[in-house]
């Protein structure tokens, strides 16, 4: 007797910092407006679903993280479906899609969605629509929107596959033939465009002074900004998402206590910076700075190339300016209750759980929620709906709509804007405390790779961080990066210039600023277990920190075990100018008068030691590696050596890649498939490993 099929679809994601949470979310909210219905689980939820015997269509929407690996949630699925006793048909029942996010700054682009869809490929299971790769270096909106919008055709044309195998369907709302399906999807379209037409007639009539000066002053030329749009864009009509609905209900009640970062729940502890120095001259382009941490007695046992993550708090005067635009300074002492709404048709909510029940207002807004996160388009278009001014409206809908995605990611996402940039230029924009708390993501630490090795500074941990500097413009004011700033302010009144003889700590620890930091081991950027194999470390400017950890290490061990044989060392570092940022330039000039570095390849992009006469000479890392292409290769192909590459991900990771690609194919004589799939060989040894950020 055949099975009955009905309109209902799962949909699993694996996520880290909650976008491929976010995106599957939205499926499951489009869902229902084409008649399905959906049931959204995360794919660490083993228990509530069970793909071994799944008979509906599954959309899979996993992110990447770190060098290409599973976000956590995932880790425990992708390790199930590559056991292998599974035989080739294990999954011969499954029909599935799959998006998969990723970055294009980091080498294993969407490696984890990959590597799902090829095992998942080769157990049987059959595509029911195409996978999508989205990349977050470009914007993920650029493929995901395009996706969401195929998959409903899609996942139709499955189910009428079903209906047609099984002879029994139970259809969404009605029938899923093409008729009636046509039908919805123009029902669906005039609803929407009457309810643009509907909001533009209200607004003209409550804005008529304002259109009409808008529209005067239209008649000039304008240029495209966060505020104004220009034709085509401003006189076309638009496909906007759907308004999220709305789950929360924020009480303030008027008792509160006190509290300090939330340190203890999370893993963290506060410790006292022992030191902080300015590594660059004060006239350089970047100020780099050296922190030392006190870790003694905290149990944080780490090895060089494992991280520290720090807590940072959002900056008070720009909580205060929140607050303020919010109407509830007055209430920042408030103890803050979060309720789901009783009526709420978004499904699979919960309460947030980095938002603690009881706190008060200004503690949330400060240790918990990410206040400078770029805005997304769904926080744009329920920003717009809360907007009063018919122009500002408009506005805000044009950059969350599918004919605004240029403006959203020239003056939105590449220009850094945050909800408070957005309060700023639209005034009459008055969003509802539960709307930030729907849309603001959890405030996420920064990682720093440890620049020291226990073995030389027992007790203690070193870091260094270049501070970021946004400039002002048209979309927001001058600002530093959310934790580089304020560690440097935090340090400021301990901060050592660069060149001063380091001073003798200080005994009293109370006295020092403290910082909450949480250990974060590596899986796989450390020394070779076997001190004979030689390495390469590709790391200019602040990338060079982790290798300083490594030469300090290996530094300690030739002294300890002068008997061992060590491999060679190269370090090819990198800056702008001898004099002003060549960052531990007296300690890797020791190392290498000692012989525990091998060889230091320094190029210096801006100096010109002979006015610019030299053409050919090597400005950056990659150019320095071809000039010694042959040592490189021999020691990846011959010696069966380790490459470590640490700093920027945009531009500096995938030059040395691409560089890479020439070295190897080049000295070993390999076209460019043979020489790709050297690289992947030995990123799979993990001998060619990086640490990279964007």
């Amino acid at each position: 007797m055949p099975c009955e099929v009905t309109a209902r679809f799962l949909i699993l994601y694996g996520s880290q910092r909650g976008q491929a949470q976010s995106i599957a979310e939205e499926i499951c909210e489009q869902a229902n407006e084409h008649g399905f219905t959906a049931d959204l689980c995360c794919l660490s939820n083993v228990e509530k679903y069970n793909v071994d015997s799944e008979s509906r269509p599954v959309v899979f929407v996993v992110s990447t993280t770190g060098d290409g690996d599973p976000p956590d949630t995932a880790q425990k699925f992708v390790r199930k479906i590559k056991n292998k006793s599974l035989s080739q048909d294990s999954f011969s029942h499954l029909c599935y899609a799959l998006l998969a996010l990723g970055d294009t700054n980091y080498a294993n682009f969407c490696n984890c969605g990959k590597t799902i869809d090829r095992r998942l490929q080769q157990l049987g299971a059959k595509h029911f629509y195409a996978t999508g790769h989205a990349d977050d270096g470009t914007g993920l909106e650029v493929v995901v929107d395009p996706w969401i919008e195929g998959l409903w055709e899609a996942v139709k044309k499955v189910f009428a596959n079903m209906s047609t195998a099984d002879q029994q369907v139970t259809a969404p709302s009605g029938s899923l033939s093409k008729n009636a399906s046509s039908q919805e999807n123009n029902r669906s379209d005039l609803a929407v465009d009457l309810h643009l037409l509907k909001l533009s007639e209200r607004d003209s009539q409550k804005e008529n002074k304002y259109e009409s000066v808008q529209t005067e002053t239209a008649s000039t030329p304008l240029v495209a900004s966060l505020k104004y749009s220009v034709p085509p864009l401003s006189e076309s009509a638009l496909n906007v998402p759907v308004l999220p609905p709305s789950y929360l209900e924020v009480l303030l009640e008027t008792a509160s206590t006190e509290e300090t970062a939330p340190a203890d729940k999370e893993g963290y502890h506060e410790v006292p910076v022992s030191k902080a120095v300015q590594l660059t001259q004060d006239d350089s382009v970047k100020t780099a700075i050296l922190l030392e941490l006190d870790i003694l007695g905290q149990n944080m046992v780490y090895q060089p190339g494992d991280s520290f993550e720090v807590l940072c708090p959002n900056r008070a005067n720009e909580v205060e300016e929140l607050l303020l635009r919010l109407g509830l300074q007055m209430q920042k002492n408030y103890a803050v209750q979060l309720h789901l709404l009783k009526n709420t048709s978004k499904k699979a909510v919960k309460v947030p759980p980095h938002i603690p029940q009881k706190a008060s207002l200004q503690f949330i807004l400060t240790w918990c929620v990410e206040i400078r996160s770029v805005l997304k388009k769904a926080f744009v278009r329920a920003l717009a709906d809360v907007t009063q001014n018919g122009s500002e409206k408009r506005r805000l809908l044009e950059l969350c709509s599918k004919g605004g995605s240029a403006d959203y990611n020239r003056f939105v996402r590449d220009a850094n804007v945050c909800a408070l940039d957005v309060l700023r230029a639209f005034p009459s924009c008055q969003p509802p405390l539960n709307l930030l708390f729907e849309h603001l993501p959890k405030l996420q630490p920064r990682a720093y790779s440890a620049a020291s090795s226990s073995l030389q500074h027992p007790g203690k941990v070193h870091f260094v961080f270049n501070v970021v500097e946004f400039p002002e413009c048209p979309e927001h004011p001058a600002r530093t990066g959310l934790c580089t700033g304020w560690l440097a302010d935090r340090v400021s009144s301990i901060l050592q210039p660069p060149g001063m003889v380091p001073a003798s700590e200080c005994l009293d620890t109370s006295a020092l600023p403290k910082v909450h930091v949480r250990y974060r081991p590596s899986s796989t950027f450390h020394l070779p277990a076997d001190p004979s194999v030689p390495i390469v470390m590709v790391g200019p400017g602040t990338g060079v920190a982790p290798f300083i950890g490594f030469l300090q290490q290996r530094d300690k061990e030739r002294q300890v075990n002068q008997e061992v044989t060590f491999g060679e060392t190269w370090l090819f570092f990198g800056c702008r100018y001898r004099d002003k940022d060549f960052l531990f330039r007296e300690e890797l000039e020791r190392f290498v008068h000692n012989g525990t570095l091998s060889h230091l390849i320094v190029c210096f992009s801006r100096d010109e030691p002979d006015g610019g006469k030299t053409v050919n000479r090597a400005r950056y890392v990659q150019h320095n590696m071809i000039l010694h292409a042959k040592s490189v290769s021999d020691i990846l192909h011959k010696d069966k050596g380790c490459l470590y590459v640490c700093g920027d991900a945009k531009n500096m990771a995938k030059d040395v890649n691409d560089t890479l690609l020439e070295i190897i194919g080049n000295e070993l004589q390999l076209d460019k498939l043979e020489t790709m799939k050297m690289l992947a060989g030995l990123r799979e040894e993990k001998r060619y490993l990086q640490d990279i950020w964007s």
